[in-house]
């Protein structure tokens, strides 16, 4: 899949959209349901106060409960969510990218993560961005994107009906290896070396790193956005603003936000 895919409209969804991970994966689910019906790709952006976004297989920790503890007292939030990998940091220094596209142009799952790991690279032009696992990284896989040997951003994918979700996470400033270190910390006090059905990464903070502390750079949130909206443009895409849901479509995105907190209601206590 190239950048001749988004010769046509595509849907700009800014990060005042959502206030909290929940109303994120709930968004994009939503999303994709409605893709299945009007087939316009659609991009979003997020960012999200400390949280700790956990995958299904980190809820199977030997002593999770152990894990999430240290989350709390460390001042972080955390979800179990409903796309692929493991868990991951989000902070006000991580920027979050969804691509909402149509399934029947990307049929293969490799598809999707070719597509954002081309727009990250042509965001980015300045930097080496190699595509491969980083497998002391947090929430290694295939695609985390890297300088130097040191991850920067991971991709996940999740597929609705005739849609997909390519979701991307961008450390853009503060430090990767503390990051990294706090997920490191979590799974040790998780017990993760006890697992006898599922092998947790065992990471090393020095092979994560921030875009500013690759680059050299002052990135700030809003410079990442924009030069992800430039790339899209000279991509081809004919980018506007994503409309108000009408009723109906609110409802139907408040009943995909009831199923992730009802999924969430074991780990996460509601008001």
């Amino acid at each position: 899949m190239t950048a001749e895919f988004f010769n046509g409209p595509m849907e700009v969804i800014g990060r005042m959209r959502t206030e909290d991970p929940f109303e994120s994966f709930a968004f994009d689910d939503f999303l994709q349901h409605q893709i299945s019906e009007d087939n316009v790709p659609k991009v979003r952006f997020w960012v999200h106060s400390p949280y700790i976004i956990l995958g299904l297989q980190d809820a199977r920790l030997p002593k999770l409960s152990y894990g999430l503890d240290y989350i709390s007292d460390a001042g972080f939030d955390y979800i179990v969510r409903n796309s692929g990998g493991l868990g991951v940091v989000l902070d006000e220094g991580v920027l979050n990218i969804s691509l909402i596209l149509p399934k029947a142009d990307f049929q293969y799952i490799e598809n999707g993560y070719d597509i954002m790991t081309e727009l990250v690279t042509k965001m980015f032009p300045e930097g080496k961005i190699e595509a491969y696992e980083i497998s002391a990284s947090y929430c290694p896989g295939t695609y985390d994107l890297s300088i130097g040997g040191k991850k920067f951003a991971g991709i996940s994918q999740r597929r609705i009906k005739d849609g997909v979700a390519v979701q991307i996470y961008l450390s853009v400033t503060g430090s990767g290896s503390e990051r990294a270190l706090m997920m490191q910390d979590f799974y040790r006090d998780a017990h993760a070396k006890d697992s006898a059905k599922f092998t947790y990464p065992v990471i090393n903070p020095d092979h994560m790193a921030s875009l500013n502390e690759l680059l050299g750079a002052d990135f700030s949130i809003e410079d990442v956005e924009e030069r992800s909206l430039k790339a899209l443009r000279n991509m081809g895409a004919e980018l506007t603003d994503y409309p108000v849901l009408n009723d109906e479509q609110q409802a139907q995105y408040e009943q995909f936000l009831g199923n992730i907190k009802e999924r969430n209601k074991k780990y996460v206590t509601f008001d």
